[in-house]
């Protein structure tokens, strides 16, 4: 564990009414930081306002490393991982949570997976949407579709697009559209 001490951390930490989870790589209340896995220097921790959830951003390459280290892979219509490119899969700013939540899914339902959408541009606005790195869209293989389905409890038609939703014991929501499995991953689903 990296001890260190900052006036924001110790801030955040006291705002926060103690300790923030240190598994999740997180400021704790002594000030340290901890990271789960190998994380470059381009890994970035971010404190949000009392009440709201801290969230830890990486980079594309860091993502792109645990999820290469997971056998979690993915796929670009546009061959690229520009963040500013629809086409693109870009895994830029995306939450620590989510990635390991990529991962726990990997390893609970044992089915191969393929990322088909990340942060980049071009998906629906929001809190918890894509950009601001909480969502993945995966291929809907059929193992990993007949996994979802008998394991998650369907919380029924999502409100908009009417997509068929399923939450996880975790919270974090599988929303089946046409041609992909749309993830919210409040968590990191149990890792």
């Amino acid at each position: 564990m990296i001890r260190t001490r900052t006036r924001t951390g110790t801030r955040a930490a006291a705002l926060l009414g103690g300790a923030l989870l240190a598994a999740t790589g997180l400021v704790t209340a002594q000030g340290a930081v901890a990271a789960p896995a190998p994380v470059s220097t381009t890994a970035s921790t971010a404190v949000t306002a009392p009440g709201a959830t801290a969230v830890t951003k990486l980079s594309h390459a860091d993502a792109t490393a645990r999820l290469r280290a997971a056998g979690v892979g993915w796929t670009s219509s546009g061959g690229c991982s520009d963040r500013n490119r629809p086409t693109c899969t870009s895994f830029e700013q995306v939450n620590l949570a989510t990635i390991q939540g990529a991962t726990t899914l990997k390893q609970a339902g044992g089915c191969a997976l393929t990322i088909t959408g990340g942060t980049e541009t071009g998906h629906a606005s929001g809190t918890y949407s894509h950009w601001n790195g909480y969502k993945l869209d995966f291929s809907p293989t059929s193992c990993l579709s007949g996994y979802i389905t008998r394991t998650f409890t369907n919380i029924g038609p999502r409100p908009g697009d009417g997509a068929q939703q399923y939450r996880s014991g975790a919270g974090n929501i599988y929303a089946r559209e046409s041609n992909h499995w749309d993830v919210l991953f409040y968590n990191c689903g149990g890792c």
